[in-house]
């Protein structure tokens, strides 16, 4: 089977084993909060520790990857992934949980920029486009370690023993298939990594394009059955079925985005797919009855979905920064738009209202046309 262990597929293995972790914890955050007995503000604050700790590694990836290899460091915070989620079951009280979810966050924020490095490097190589497909399987990884947390909780199985017969397993069979023989490319002088990586010029509107995106979707991930239950008066279960379209949409763009982007090029693609966004947007603002809004959101996950991928391609291509680095910097800006979006279309939802709040989403959107220009292929 060792000619199954591609280049390719080593770094889909690594892409899967990060969304199956994640998802895995995901699944149990409801297990792990009344464990420690937590009510929604301190689960609140704990779970912005993964994201602080994320943040807080991606320089030191970026540098790792350009000083040691992208495998390397992608292949050992797999397994320091898998572990961290292990000692987040174990923890026995909210301080040791507390310094167990930063390390979380700080090994698979390490994983994420090493294994997108990676792929840039396997996506370079191969001379057609490969991340849109990466990320797609994340997403498959992740329902999967979500679909186990259901199982965990049906028969009775707690976080520790789920987190050990799940994670663990899923980091042995990521280490194997990506133990392939593979050299980065060093960081040269023209292009030296970065400790502090700060996007100027082309590369920061890469990461505002970035930014817009996964500000939108993580804006869809807290808020999408919100608004279907206070704009289209929908009830709790059919309110739920907005994410599930929205997500769906988001894993058949990325599917198909690599074919995409090799027969229309990235620059076009990014323009395309945010105008898809716009009228998504402008569906759901402007119509807001609940089938409206269902294939607005559909349109949404179409359009946001590969633009972080094709950001993250267009960043290990900067002339002026090593790959690691360019990738750190840009991921940085995405993350924190994941972060921003939630309570940002909370506090304009509670000032004024969702419509209005999701009116930014259509702002940024817009914005996005425009920005799409920055993922011309820079040499």
């Amino acid at each position: 089977m060792t000619n199954l262990r591609t280049p390719r597929a080593a770094v889909t293995a690594l892409f899967l084993l990060a969304g199956g972790v994640f998802g895995v914890w995901a699944s149990r955050i409801p297990a792990i909060a009344e464990r420690h007995d937590l009510e929604p503000g301190p689960l609140g604050a704990l779970l912005l520790l993964i994201a602080g700790g994320g943040i807080l590694s991606f320089p030191l990836a970026g540098l790792a990857s350009d000083r040691i290899g992208a495998k390397r460091v992608a292949r050992v915070m797999a397994w320091g992934f898998a572990l961290m989620l292990v000692v987040v079951g174990f923890a026995p009280n909210v301080t040791l949980l507390a310094i167990a979810l930063l390390a979380f966050g700080m090994s698979g924020g390490s994983m994420d920029v090493a294994m997108n490095a990676w792929g840039a490097e396997v996506e370079k190589r191969g001379r057609r486009p490969m991340m849109s497909s990466f990320h797609a399987m994340f997403s498959l990884g992740a329902g999967a370690g979500a679909a186990t947390g259901y199982f965990a909780a049906n028969w009775g199985i707690g976080p520790l023993v789920h987190f050990a017969l799940t994670a663990l397993p899923f980091a042995a069979l990521g280490a194997w298939w990506s133990a392939i023989d593979w050299t980065s490319d060093p960081a040269s002088e023209e292009r030296p990594g970065k400790l502090l990586a700060i996007p100027r010029g082309g590369l920061l509107a890469v990461g505002l394009l970035c930014f817009c995106a996964t500000l939108g979707e993580g804006a869809m991930t807290d808020w999408s059955a919100v608004y279907l239950i206070r704009i289209a008066e929908a009830d709790e279960a059919w309110a739920a079925l907005g994410f599930t379209a929205f997500s769906a949409a988001m894993v058949a763009a990325r599917l198909a985005g690599d074919r995409i982007v090799a027969h229309f090029g990235a620059e076009r693609t990014a323009r395309v797919a945010s105008i898809i966004a716009v009228a998504g947007l402008l569906l759901t603002i402007g119509i807001g009855n609940y089938w409206a809004s269902m294939t607005g959101f559909v349109l949404m996950g179409l359009g946001y979905a590969i633009l972080f991928p094709l950001a993250i391609s267009r960043a290990s291509n900067e002339p002026s920064m090593s790959a690691g680095s360019a990738i750190a910097a840009v991921a940085t800006l995405g993350y924190g738009g994941l972060l921003l979006g939630p309570p940002v279309i909370g506090f304009v939802a509670h000032v004024t209202s969702i419509r209005v709040a999701f009116g930014i989403l259509l702002g940024l959107a817009i914005l996005s046309v425009f920005l799409a220009r920055s993922l011309k292929e820079k040499t």
